[in-house]
């Protein structure tokens, strides 16, 4: 591997073989050997060849151990031959796939995993340029977890609910369903999303700069009918929330969060949680930090003040110029990125292109997105595709057409509250360069004569 200068000062020991471990596995993803090419790999997609697909999904974690009978599909495919003329003959019949639907066995977006030494820690990256409209598959959902994922039974689990309340509850599966249920869209993003991208571009593809972020439609019972029921007791002001995993995942939550809008989950997109997403219960804190969104929530404890625990001190914080951190910076701020064109992409000619890509913001609403074609010199107002909601993914459009010439394309947007995404220079004038997380900063996207797409810093 190449020693990349990810910078003793804003990078320690770990963060940079975090950096140079995501630079390998996108190079062996994107690169199979010369000898599997072939002509299907080429066009304005980073498509993958068989091998390459293969590699991607072994890099999950061992997710095709179990692979379907005709194992010459992608995950969460099955092989079937290939009708001449489908009107010619029957097709196959309802649930031959086992009563569970796959999808076609012609799509192969997968997640990468981050390579670490250990399967038991590490995430996997949403493969953005391929997503329509806004919602994640649930399948394709980016993945955190620091001590592997649990196996739990719905029927033993329970959630307790103490410390600063007139009555302690304990609290089933059962129980919590039986509860008034809320439903709502919004985004969640890791903190370190965009890790690598501080000092020089450095990944290729949207999937590594940009993959861990993901929207899903979220069911439970709202946090706050549960502690109306426990009674909080005056002076209350920070909730500790507590996994059920091998890492016993804690983080403190402002107890005026969990009355606003917080979520017990237990579904995902019209299903039962993932086990990866927390399954049976998860902590869902509307544009809160990703790592504060406790998975397989066990406990909750109502306190006078935050339990200062290792991911809020150690971890998640941002170390100013000054020697200081920055500590509770649970908001995620306002950021978008193209998806198409971007790169390790190919436009194949010169004309007519529909820029395309996501906008969020832990603030509230997109209020606007502007794309610009040069380098951030002039600004057109793109279009936001409905719907726009609160908390969430907006995808955004406008029609370009490219003159065969360089281009740098850029995104930035504005949220309701009126914060507008920084540049680069302008986040690094605010926090200096000593920390690697809460990037929210203007990607650049190079379009070379040629067509090829870039990652650049413009």
């Amino acid at each position: 591997m190449p020693d990349l200068p990810f910078s003793s000062e804003r990078y320690g020991p770990a963060e940079r073989r975090m950096a140079q471990a995501l630079v390998a596995l996108e190079n062996r993803i994107l690169h199979p050997r010369p000898a599997e090419d072939c002509d299907c790999r080429q066009g304005m997609f980073p498509g993958l060849s068989r091998r390459g697909m293969l590699l991607g999904g072994a890099l999950l974690g061992g997710a095709l151990v179990a692979r379907p009978a005709r194992a010459e599909a992608p995950p969460g495919a099955i092989e079937y031959p290939v009708q001449p003329d489908p009107t010619r003959e029957q097709g196959r019949v309802i649930l031959d796939d086992g009563g569970y639907g796959s999808r076609s066995q012609f799509e192969n977006e997968i997640r990468w995993r981050y390579p670490t030494a250990s399967l038991d820690s590490s995430w996997s990256m949403t493969p953005l340029a391929s997503g329509q409209g806004i919602i994640t598959p649930s399948g394709l959902h980016f993945e955190r977890h620091h001590g592997g994922i649990p196996n739990i039974d719905p029927q033993r689990h329970a959630l307790i609910l103490h410390g600063m309340v007139d009555k302690p509850l304990r609290l089933t599966m059962d129980d919590l369903k039986r509860m008034p249920s809320a439903s709502r869209i919004t985004f969640i993003e890791c903190s370190g999303n965009g890790l690598t991208e501080w000092e020089k571009p450095t990944l290729r593809t949207v999937q590594g700069t940009h993959g861990l972020t993901s929207t899903s439609e979220w069911t439970g019972v709202r946090l706050s009918t549960v502690l109306a029921e426990a009674g909080v007791q005056d002076g209350a002001a920070w909730i500790l929330a507590e996994g059920a995993d091998a890492a016993v995942m804690t983080r403190s939550i402002p107890i005026d969060k969990a009355m606003d809008d917080a979520i017990l989950a237990y579904a995902q997109n019209g299903e039962a949680l993932r086990p990866e997403q927390g399954y049976p219960l998860r902590l869902l804190l509307p544009g809160y930090e990703g790592n504060t969104q406790i998975k397989w929530l066990r406990r909750l404890e109502v306190g006078d003040k935050p339990f200062m625990t290792r991911e809020e001190t150690l971890k998640y914080t941002d170390l100013l110029p000054d020697g200081t951190a920055r500590q509770f910076t649970l908001t995620m701020d306002a950021k978008s990125v193209i998806t198409f064109p971007s790169g390790a992409m190919q436009l194949p000619r010169p004309g007519f292109y529909e820029i395309t890509g996501l906008a969020w913001s832990g603030r509230g609403r997109i209020a606007e997105v502007e794309v610009s074609a040069d380098g951030g010199k002039t600004w057109a107002k793109a279009a936001l595709q409905e719907p726009v909601l609160d908390k969430c993914h907006t995808r955004f459009r406008l029609p370009w057409v490219w003159d065969g010439a360089e281009a740098v394309l850029q995104s930035r947007c504005t949220d309701e509250t009126g914060y507008r995404q920084p540049t680069l220079a302008e986040l690094v004038q605010a926090r200096g360069t000593r920390s690697v997380y809460h990037l929210n900063a203007i990607q650049s996207w190079r379009i070379a004569q040629n067509g090829e797409v870039s990652n650049v810093h413009s």
